[in-house]
């Protein structure tokens, strides 16, 4: 939850520069693009513009976050028996609001002063995933290089 509303927290202040024009497909770099699909409404994975599927992204895991089947509030509810697989998921599509916004929004980020949270919110992120091993090596590619520096002891 608390990465949920922390990269909802940075993306929104960089909006004005993620648009249908500036981003016509969620990208990180030239080698990854990312397609929406949830499973449910959308199941054939969309190419779409970057806001649309950010936006298609967190209300999703608002969605999955707000289910008490999958998200239980009461004190001895246990977690269903797919809760890895779904909490997995959520973090994978989040890392890629990260990526998207280390490739293709970090001048704005410069501009507004807020690279430090940026990085300090996502070196937690990454240190949490991969404490827990939580999202695959192959999905952390387009942000590998940023990984090993922020979590290289000798830094």
């Amino acid at each position: 939850v608390d990465f949920f509303n922390q990269i909802n927290m940075l993306y929104g202040t960089i909006t004005d520069f993620c648009t249908e024009e500036s981003c016509p497909v969620m990208s990180a770099g030239p080698k990854y693009e990312y397609h929406w699909a949830d499973g449910t409404n959308i199941k054939k994975p969309i190419k779409c513009s970057a806001p649309k599927y950010i936006d298609y992204l967190m209300t999703w895991v608002q969605d999955q976050l707000d289910d008490e089947t999958l998200f239980p509030s009461k004190i001895g509810v246990p977690f269903p028996k797919n809760f890895m697989s779904v909490a997995k998921t959520i973090l994978k599509r989040l890392f890629r609001v990260y990526a998207h916004i280390y490739h293709q929004h970090f001048d704005p980020v410069i501009q507004l002063q807020e690279e430090a949270h940026l990085n300090t919110s996502f070196k937690h992120f990454i240190f949490f995933v991969q404490e827990f091993n939580l999202i695959d090596r192959r999905e952390l590619a387009p942000l590998q290089e940023l990984i090993e520096k922020l979590t290289s002891k000798d830094r």
